[in-house]
């Protein structure tokens, strides 16, 4: 404020033109404003004319002052900025535990009137803020839980399935039974704790990510025989085998039955583990001895995949012959290589893409790497080992059954992005 006074007497003192005094003057009235705006004292008369005639810094203050009065929290509601509704929306939030009494039954009446109609703002961000707000509380109405638990938005439902103590476990159930997107699954399966019967809904999903946070949960109850088809599914699911062998609830045969399929590294941590008995630990180490002997030969069997692979780079073969040939071969290092070259992708990316068993996901790699539908189906078959009712067949005998949007989107989600420009 100071500042601005010194302005203007220069601005009087310099003779400036009248348009330059007259936005000094404006800058300082908004100033004052805005100022006024965050007094609690400042009045209910004074906060609402501000909330009418103050510009969008003022409001959002306004907004946020938690002496404006109900009137003009009403107002503000549906102001056009959104960062006011915003401002509203944590304030209205941060109100819900100081109006339980029965003194504020009114006050709270109307609070909650806000606070359904905030959770229907046409801004995800304005239900985001909300959300994150609710979150912890048990004194905010259900109804308001339930709709911001389903939104469509992550940023809004996330917060809410992962720590809202209103939903009960058939909410979630319900909620996991009807869901749309991943992240409602991945949400859910964060809550700490967690019921058993809410885990077996998250492993009935089949999905992946879901499952994978739900056994890095320390706080998820799952079922013995539930993990018991988790480590069954995990042997062609790479993804699961890390938080397979964290996980501290493990039985002894549970344990031993990983062994059998997960890497070097993981079977040394189940070897650490410090609940295991001395026949486990026997167990696995004569299985670790072995993974390491196996290691070596995929070592050597992995290079020569690589040099066959370099070779027909160099002389112009990686093509669908060459594919044909190491399939007929059985040496799927060499496919997942020659996949990887051709398609410009990590050689991690195919062998995700083959664990998956999604037809359609490689039937969209085969496409960028630029080979036939004749290779795409014959890699159906004789690597990922598909049933006839999985395999996804040409069109027309020869061509790809699928739009180029299609597999555009099937790389993508992948995490295999694509030049627009790339055909």
């Amino acid at each position: 404020m100071r500042e601005l006074k010194q302005r203007l007497a220069q601005a009087a003192n310099a003779h400036l033109p009248r348009d330059e005094i007259l936005a000094i003057l404006e800058e300082r009235t908004q100033a004052a404003q805005h100022e006024l705006a965050r007094q609690i004292d400042a009045g209910d008369d004074v906060l609402g004319y501000l909330a009418v005639h103050g510009g969008a810094a003022t409001r959002r203050a306004v907004a946020a002052n938690f002496a404006a009065p109900v009137h003009v929290n009403k107002l503000l509601s549906d102001d056009e900025d959104d960062d006011v509704r915003v401002e509203l929306a944590r304030k209205i939030a941060r109100l819900m535990p100081d109006l339980s009494r029965e003194e504020t039954r009114q006050l709270r009446a109307m609070a909650i009137e806000m606070l359904e109609k905030l959770a229907r703002d046409q801004a995800p961000r304005v239900r985001a803020i909300l959300a994150d707000e609710i979150k912890h509380l048990n004194c905010v109405p259900k109804s308001v839980v339930d709709r911001l638990a389903r939104d469509i938005e992550e940023i809004v439902a996330s917060p809410i399935l992962e720590y809202s103590p209103l939903l009960s476990d058939a909410d979630l159930i319900e909620i996991i039974a009807g869901a749309k997107a991943e992240h409602v699954l991945a949400a859910v399966a964060r809550r700490q704790p967690l019921d058993n019967t809410v885990s077996d809904a998250i492993v009935a999903s089949l999905d992946v990510s879901a499952v994978a946070a739900l056994l890095a949960n320390p706080a998820a109850a799952i079922r013995e025989q539930t993990l018991d088809k988790l480590v069954e599914t995990a042997e062609r699911i790479d993804d699961l085998h890390v938080p397979l062998t964290l996980r501290a609830d493990l039985s002894a045969r549970t344990i031993r039955r990983l062994a059998s399929f997960v890497g070097t590294a993981l079977l040394e941590s189940l070897m650490a583990r410090g609940d295991i008995d001395d026949g486990t630990r026997v167990f696995l180490n004569r299985r670790l001895r072995k993974r390491l002997q196996e290691d070596r030969g995929i070592d050597s069997a992995a290079e020569e995949a690589a040099k066959a692979v370099a070779a027909a780079a160099r002389e112009g073969r990686l093509n669908d012959e060459f594919l044909v040939e190491m399939m007929d071969a059985g040496n799927k290092d060499a496919v997942v290589m020659a996949l990887a070259t051709l398609a410009k992708v990590p050689a991690n990316v195919v062998t995700r893409i083959i664990g998956s068993r999604s037809a359609k996901g490689m039937t969209a790699l085969v496409w960028k790497a630029k080979l036939s539908m004749r290779v795409a189906f014959k890699i159906q078959v004789s690597v990922m080992k598909l049933a006839s009712s999985e395999r996804l067949l040409a069109r027309d005998g020869r061509d790809f059954p699928l739009t180029e949007d299609e597999m555009r989107w099937l790389l993508d989600y992948f995490g295999v992005p694509m030049p627009s420009s790339e055909t």
